[in-house]
């Protein structure tokens, strides 16, 4: 029995890397497609929803998630996470104290400081978890993890890790589909984005100490992390134009963009510290810069979100994230131009997307393999299992090579096939798959997954090829099948 259940997944294994079945019938297929793009896949009844109301409508209500009410039970258990009160201030606040008492006492302060650090941790997953796999606002969810892997942070780095969460809550979601200057504003004053590529040490030569002890008590000089980054990968691309010098000059006009819990009040920690900028004239990107302070950077970010060079880079990213690996070229020219018509809104970017034939033609169901993320939260969403303790799925996260808020580098996680689909990975997949299904992810037991209860929410999603290799297979193999499907495994 065991080596036919063996000889079963190596044939399934096959199947996946050879890549999806063929499309399904088209009302349906439309279905699914948008529930795969604009979501994370159907949940029971979904399908029949996006039918009924007609993919357009479906759009619509998903372009506009403030018209959809969260479920009751959801929204209690997003507002009972202690961290979601917690202001930048508090949670460093509280970082530092507990750093200070690692170095005054001993194994206790050590471990006190440990289990601080992992609730926030756990906390952030709890939020971003529950929300992705039971909100009815998918694409906000959708861009939401779009946008933070676009502006990356690493959870990581030092401060960050208590940030993170309040990151994602005050930075990246209120701003998600609104306009692009807003979101890069709001990622370029947040203390997370200055501590994690450092502009909180960035400072003029021969700078002062700071006032109130801040961060930027140890810097030492300019730092250009943030400023090469701002431009490669936040705005223009890599390919946008720019030069090392521009970076340089950059780096110069964003000197005292910091941050000091002490020296504010408002819900925001940073503060632009006069006495570390360079105030001397700066030449980026052909402009000449005067002396404006804090306006110089401000300046820096209106010319940056409205650049033709960001508003392709930008464009080029979404239609890889939403229609295919590589993007038509002809979608991108037209997002692009949308994105300078509509002043960087991106809501009116995203309508013009999901309306154009490139994202609508049948040849790209299915073309995109899913990231380890989509793979869990789209799993959980198609098999109804209860998510109380989420504790199991972002192990399964870093044990596909995913973990949340885990990307190190600065560019984030790829979206494409060639990341994530190796022999490796898919035998990890499976695992997770047959532990979901069969009720046994460690430490959160669930009822088995009924396997017809799963094909029917997948609908003809799943191939007529795959559910006769399922009639073949015992029942409970059926639904951890259906999972580590090839159909599954795309979006």
């Amino acid at each position: 029995m065991a080596r036919a259940k063996i000889a079963g997944w190596a044939v399934w294994l096959a199947a996946v890397a050879a890549g999806p079945a063929l499309a399904q019938p088209a009302s349906e297929a439309e279905a699914l497609h948008a529930l795969n793009r604009l979501g994370y896949g159907p949940a029971p009844g979904d399908v029949a929803h996006v039918m009924q109301v007609g993919v357009d409508r479906y759009v619509d209500e998903q372009l506009h998630p403030e018209r959809m009410a969260l479920p009751r039970d959801l929204s209690a258990q997003l507002a009972a996470l202690p961290s979601t009160l917690a202001s930048q201030r508090e949670l460093i606040t509280q970082y530092r104290e507990a750093a200070q008492a690692v170095k005054d006492g001993g194994e206790d302060a050590k471990a006190a400081r440990r289990d601080a650090v992992r609730q926030l941790d756990l906390e952030a997953g709890q939020a971003r978890l529950w929300s992705a796999a039971r909100s009815p606002r998918q694409l906000e969810e959708r861009m939401v993890d779009f946008w933070f892997n676009h502006f990356n942070v690493f959870i990581g780095k030092g401060l960050d890790r208590v940030l993170v969460g309040n990151y994602e809550r005050e930075a990246i979601r209120p701003y998600a589909m609104g306009r692009f200057r807003d979101l890069l504003g709001a990622t370029a004053h947040h203390p997370a984005m200055l501590f994690y590529l450092d502009n909180w040490q960035s400072v003029a030569a021969d700078s002062p100490p700071p006032r109130g002890g801040g961060p930027a008590a140890k810097a030492s000089g300019l730092n250009e992390n943030y400023a090469r980054e701002l431009m490669e990968l936040h705005t223009l691309g890599v390919d946008g134009g720019y030069t090392q010098q521009d970076v340089t000059e950059l780096a110069r006009v964003l000197t005292g963009w910091t941050f000091a819990p002490r020296l504010t009040t408002g819900p925001s920690v940073f503060v632009f510290d006069a006495r570390r900028h360079d105030h001397g004239d700066k030449f980026w990107l052909g402009q000449r810069i005067g002396d404006q302070g804090q306006a110089e950077g401000e300046r820096a970010l209106d010319l940056l979100a409205m650049h033709p060079a960001t508003a392709r880079h930008i464009s080029d990213q979404l239609a890889q994230y939403f229609v295919a690996d590589q993007p038509p070229a002809a979608l991108v020219d037209r997002l692009a131009q949308r994105y300078l018509a509509s002043g960087g809104d991106i809501r009116a970017v995203l309508k013009t997307l999901f309306d154009s034939p490139e994202f609508r033609s049948p040849k790209v169901h299915g073309v995109k393999f899913k990231t380890p993320y989509d793979y869990v939260v789209s799993s959980v969403r198609a098999a109804d299992v209860p998510i109380a303790d989420v504790r199991p799925l972002l192990g399964a996260l870093r044990q596909l090579g995913m973990p949340l808020y885990g990307c190190q580098t600065p560019d984030g996680y790829k979206n494409t096939q060639d990341a994530w689909l190796n022999p490796d990975a898919i035998t990890r997949r499976i695992a997770f798959a047959t532990a979901l299904a069969a009720g046994r992810l460690p430490a959160a037991p669930t009822p088995p997954v009924d396997a017809q209860s799963l094909l029917a929410t997948l609908g003809s999603g799943i191939s007529p090829k795959t559910r006769a290799a399922l009639a073949e297979a015992t029942p409970d193999l059926q639904a951890p099948m259906v999972l580590g499907s090839p159909d599954f495994m795309h979006r």
